[in-house]
């Protein structure tokens, strides 16, 4: 998905090439800065632009920021200093234009997961037999046809994380926000999620912000890898993944792919020397 700024375009009728006007980013971030009680500085001169329809990944080092950010975007922290602008609001507070996936899918164990990912909808005013029309529909796209009447105590781990999933599309937020949400998952699921993940996103327009600290999640979802330093947290450097798409199994096998993974590695390394060195920063929970 390519996504330009200003950038110029061919006009129709004569062929010669016409300024296009800048795109106004969806989520803005100036001169964030976030300083935890006691003093430890966490994220500072946090400066990145997302536009509309970003497949976004932040991608760095246990301890570098990475949540806390996310959680800005969310309106669950207030930064220090700078803001985050989403959709023209300033530091908004929480609310339905922005869906959040955790690294723990939080259901609620006395609903089934037909129910679990009806909530969103039913708070929204949407009538019950719509409700159960869109789970429906997710709970057959998410790979879990037949699992819709069981509790999320009865269901696997990368289960529970499929239902998340399906209820932040579920509520149809133009903004997904998405804090390590395969992280705890054995690698194959882990896989099938990430190509389930972006069947969902291509074509539905949203938004998404991904945090992870795995290289290769990072190539193959992003349109775009922002690459996050260490202590404090700030934007190193930002690279385009030009991988084509829709990705598939093959993309992960694509020369590109590893000359990607070298670049992005030679990036971090450092600081993930250091992360592992050094006490690890806790950031708000």
């Amino acid at each position: 998905m390519a996504h330009t700024h200003g950038a110029s375009r061919l006009d129709a009728q004569s062929g010669s090439a016409v300024s296009a006007a800048p795109v106004r980013p969806l989520v803005e971030f100036r001169d964030l800065g976030v300083t935890y009680p006691g003093g430890i500085t966490a994220i500072k001169n946090f400066n990145l632009t997302v536009p509309q329809g970003e497949f976004l990944v932040i991608l760095g080092p246990s301890g570098c920021g990475k949540s806390t950010v996310l959680q800005i975007v969310a309106g669950l922290l207030k930064p220090t200093l700078g803001h985050v602008e989403v959709a023209g609001q300033i530091n908004p507070r929480p609310g339905k234009d922005r869906g959040f996936v955790f690294q723990h899918a939080a259901l609620l164990p006395w609903f089934d997961i037909f129910t679990n990912i009806e909530i969103g909808l039913r708070a929204k005013g949407m009538p019950k037999k719509a409700a159960r029309a869109v789970s429906q529909r997710y709970v057959t796209a998410m790979g879990l046809e037949g699992f819709g009447h069981l509790y999320p105590h009865q269901l696997s781990g990368g289960m529970q994380q499929r239902v998340g999933v399906a209820w932040a599309f579920a509520i149809d937020p133009p903004i997904l926000l998405m804090d390590e949400p395969f992280a705890a998952l054995d690698a194959q699921t882990r896989i099938l999620l990430q190509e389930e993940l972006l069947r969902l996103w291509e074509g539905s327009g949203k938004t998404i912000i991904f945090v992870t600290h795995s290289i290769e999640e990072a190539i193959f979802l992003a349109d775009r890898v922002v690459v996050m330093a260490r202590s404090p947290g700030s934007v190193k450097t930002a690279v385009a993944i030009t991988l084509p798409r829709p990705r598939t199994e093959a993309t992960r096998s694509h020369p590109q792919f590893l000359r990607f993974f070298e670049t992005l590695w030679g990036m971090i390394r450092l600081d993930a020397q250091r992360a592992i060195a050094e006490p690890e920063l806790r950031e708000p929970s």
